[in-house]
């Protein structure tokens, strides 16, 4: 069975690129959020196996959102992206939860690696 992916970017060019990726790979897209508050409300409703979550989004921040899903499910899968590169918020972003980091620019086989790493493929 495929695992069941939620993609959460404000943009529209990170969003194709990670659909088209995981889409050719072993994985379903189940959703995609613009905002940090679609992120945690889509992830609610639909109970994903992963969410992919950009840290600078609107309405709501990526961390904030991270947090608001692991309060809702402390053993949610969470891998962060984002073009930061600082590592405090690596940092922080692990601290509250999330099982794996992506700096973007990146490729698609670096969020599949990703993928395989938090699902233990």
């Amino acid at each position: 069975m495929r695992k069941r992916i939620l993609i959460a970017d404000d943009t529209t060019f990170m969003r194709e690129m990670l659909k088209s990726a995981l889409d050719k790979e072993k994985y379903e897209i189940v959703g995609e959020a613009t905002t940090g508050k679609q992120a945690v409300d889509q992830f609610k409703e639909k109970k994903p196996d992963l969410l992919i979550l950009d840290i600078n989004m609107p309405v709501m921040n990526g961390i904030d959102a991270l947090t608001e899903v692991i309060e809702f499910d402390p053993k949610a899968n969470v891998i962060m992206c984002s073009d930061q590169k600082q590592e405090p918020m690596i940092v922080l972003a692990l601290k509250r939860g999330a099982k794996d980091f992506v700096v973007k620019p990146f490729m698609a086989s670096d969020v599949v690696r990703a993928l395989a790493k938090v699902f233990k493929e």
